[in-house]
């Protein structure tokens, strides 16, 4: 039996080998606490955390309101099971979720993950349509489980270890303005790109639209590269999908709850799907994740054809309503397209003096830049070398930013939506220092 003696002694904290390698390292940094948009270490250190771990912490580290919310409802429920009760967090979350958007009728299922809420959007997609095929844009990412991995191509990583995957998906071109075949043009010029003649193909040499299920895409492409289409993109390919009976499934995993200075990221665009696929910023950090469907295609959802053990956990509703309470009371929202637009016109500032940030862009609180060598080719090879050190140079200034895109050449800057003019005037000053350390 454990002592009290045994219990009130400090033990160290175990080494880092006790993880396995299989989680790839951000950083090795030993983290005791978080406050807003910062990370504190165990030594006291402070690091501006623009990662929001992956995009999650929206309302910033241990908002006090979310905190709050939390330990009230674990002091009374940890775990009231779906298909066994119902509770008050869930029943007021599900009704606040089926407003959110506008259009629907909407309707809301919670699960755990992200991949686990594209899951539930695809098995849905096929039981509403009774079609089997799933066509997913080229450089997505929707998750690392079998299904999801299917749908993937954002970089070989995620999934060329692990075939064979499931079948009937098929990949199509995103439009990539900056890396296209001709030059590279800004998303609001007349774009080039030639992705919908590239569908046409599809339908024309792999397979009947009349047997697709669902086309699923992120209205912002986020592992691949932060890629923002141009504004023409999702209402053509909403009108394709509805000329075919096809369902349109928006993973906004990264893109919702306010990251890209909208709600959801379709609004941009005026475009409703069939199917919402959220996660990430929903919770604060608490495991939730979930979809918003129309109402006439989730009764296809027949009792007891899906579900989960621990989706629409109590506490994590109870998490998520204090993220939608803090999101709306403090404007979140506009703060992600003030901040947003103060990052990216700081960054475009910085390419008159570095050639090497060949792009930048994004919406809202999301934002990349692309570095590439100006002196190769035609100037947009990527530079993933150069990425690497410019995100380590930034980690060593006490910075925390992300790399993505299929060649680990975009640096992903993702502030929590909390974050301040001051601070983002600090990570440009960061991120400066670090283009120059770098040899950029």
């Amino acid at each position: 039996m454990t002592t009290m003696s045994e219990t009130s002694v400090e033990r160290p904290i175990p080494d880092h080998s006790v993880v396995p390698p299989v989680w790839g390292r951000i950083t090795n940094i030993n983290v005791d606490r978080g406050e807003g948009s910062w990370l504190i270490t165990t030594s006291g250190d402070r690091y501006l955390d623009y990662s929001s771990g992956i995009g999650v912490t929206n309302t910033g580290h241990a908002h006090p309101r979310v905190v709050a919310a939390v330990q009230a409802q674990a002091a009374k429920l940890l775990h009231g099971q779906q298909n066994i009760v119902y509770h008050e967090p869930g029943l007021r979350l599900y009704d606040r979720l089926s407003k959110l958007m506008p259009g629907g009728p909407w309707g809301a299922f919670l699960s755990n993950s992200g991949a686990e809420a594209v899951e539930a959007a695809v098995k849905l997609a096929r039981v509403a349509t009774g079609r089997p095929v799933i066509i997913s844009f080229r450089g997505g990412f929707h998750g690392r489980t079998a299904q999801t991995m299917a749908l993937t191509t954002a970089k070989d990583v995620y999934r060329a270890a692990f075939e064979p995957l499931p079948g009937s998906v098929y990949h199509t071109k995103f439009p990539y303005c900056y890396q296209a075949a001709g030059g590279g043009h800004a998303p609001d010029a007349n774009c080039t790109c030639d992705w919908e003649a590239e569908l046409d193909l599809l339908f024309h040499q792999v397979i009947y639209p009349s047997k697709v299920a669902a086309i699923i895409v992120e209205p912002v492409q986020g592992e691949g590269g932060y890629i923002v289409p141009p504004p023409t993109f999702l209402p053509r390919l909403r009108e394709i999908t509805r000329q075919h009976g096809i369902l349109l499934i928006a993973d906004e995993v990264q893109t919702g709850f306010g990251r890209t200075g909208e709600m959801f990221a379709v609004q941009h665009w005026g475009v409703d799907p069939d199917i919402l696929v959220m996660a990430k910023g929903i919770a604060s950090g608490m495991p939730l994740s979930g979809i918003l469907a129309r109402q006439e295609v989730l009764a296809a959802f027949a009792p007891g054809t899906h579900g989960g053990t621990y989706g629409g956990n109590v506490v994590s509703c109870a998490a998520a309503l204090a993220t939608l309470d803090v999101i709306e009371d403090e404007d979140l929202i506009a703060n992600a397209r003030a901040r947003g637009a103060q990052l990216a016109g700081g960054l475009r500032e910085l390419q008159a003096d570095h050639p090497v940030l060949g792009d930048v862009r994004g919406l809202g609180c999301m934002v990349a830049m692309e570095l590439v060598k100006p002196g190769v080719g035609d100037g947009r090879s990527p530079d993933a070398d150069l990425a690497k050190r410019v995100i380590a140079g930034a980690l060593e200034r006490r910075l925390i930013v992300l790399s993505a895109g299929s060649y680990g050449n975009v640096s992903r800057i993702i502030p929590p939506l909390v974050t301040t003019a001051d601070e983002v005037d600090r990570a440009l000053s960061i991120l400066e220092d670090s283009l120059r350390a770098a040899g950029a």
